[in-house]
């Protein structure tokens, strides 16, 4: 073992399979046989006389040893990230790529102009955007699998820096005509108890918020409806079948058209929520990432509600 050479050409199979969560689903992203994925796993265990991979059921997790090199291998291509991002640093920001992602309730309010004037001033830069829960924000983020994320009251992880935090409450979300929002007062968490309430899944961050002022006030909402996706939650209050709990910006473009309301709830905590620009400690963004980065300060902070 101590002759071995570690080829990292192997260790990518066991890094994908091991993220992937499967054989299978490594070698449908790489576009291979499951067969070569497993033979090359193998091997790399022959060589290094040790297991790597434990398989179950659902698929396969990585040994001891196995989270080695996966650390390794994803330390490994952040190494190269960096330095192809002092590269093209040299060569100005004429080229590049920028791995983003976010939940969905950026998109409407926080996306669009920092995007369009992204796009205007980099024509040779490219994006990729994806949507996620905040769990998977801060995972995804914490893994290097993208340069920065925007997450609505993330959890405190260590390896995780906080680029821009601003204040950004949850509200009741209802459509102009609705009781609540004529009342003229906040709502509290019991007023909404009377009516049917749309939520997100308990991952993301929206949902965790709401469980923790239940617990405060001692109160216990029925959701109606539980979804993956606001556009969903969206259609629910528009359509008269009840009332969400979102931030605001969630839902701006539809407030702008007189589609929806956001009314403050009276509860301390829920006053209080931020939402956050995320990157990984350490992580040395290219220059491309790192102009995104700065117009996406300077946007969620023009948003920044009292």
């Amino acid at each position: 073992m101590a002759d071995t050479a570690l080829e990292d050409r192997r260790v990518r199979y066991l890094y994908e399979a091991v993220v992937a969560g499967s054989v299978r689903a490594a070698a449908d992203k790489m576009d291979m046989n499951p067969s070569v994925v497993s033979r090359q796993i193998a091997r790399l265990e022959t060589e290094l006389a040790v297991v790597l991979i434990e398989r179950h059921g659902r698929g396969v997790k990585p040994t001891n040893a196995g989270q080695v090199l996966v650390d390794y291998y994803r330390q490994h291509v952040s190494n190269q990230d960096d330095v192809l991002a002092k590269l093209q640093h040299i060569r100005g920001l004429s080229l590049g790529h920028v791995e983003l992602i976010l939940g969905e309730g950026f998109v409407s309010d926080l996306m669009d102009e920092p995007l369009q004037a992204f796009c205007r001033c980099y024509p040779g830069l490219t994006l990729t955007l994806n949507l996620a829960s905040t769990n998977e924000v801060m995972r995804v983020v914490a893994e290097d699998q993208a340069h920065i994320g925007l997450v609505y009251n993330p959890p405190v992880i260590p390896g995780i820096r906080s680029r821009a935090a601003v204040r950004q409450p949850m509200c009741a979300i209802v459509t102009p005509d609705h009781p609540i929002a004529k009342a003229g007062r906040a709502p509290s968490l019991k007023h909404l108890t009377a009516f049917p309430v749309a939520v997100m899944h308990g991952s993301y961050g929206t949902r965790q918020i709401i469980q923790m002022a239940e617990q405060m006030d001692k109160v216990r909402l029925n959701p109606k409806l539980s979804t993956n996706s606001i556009s969903v939650i969206k259609h629910f209050v528009r359509g008269g079948l009840g009332v969400s709990l979102l931030p605001a910006f969630a839902v701006s473009q539809e407030i702008a058209h007189g589609d929806l309301a956001a009314v403050p709830i009276e509860n301390a905590f829920l006053a209080k929520v931020e939402a956050h620009i995320v990157t990984r400690l350490g992580r040395q963004l290219s220059p491309a990432a790192n102009q995104l980065l700065l117009q996406l300060v300077g946007t969620m902070k023009a948003f920044q509600r009292p």
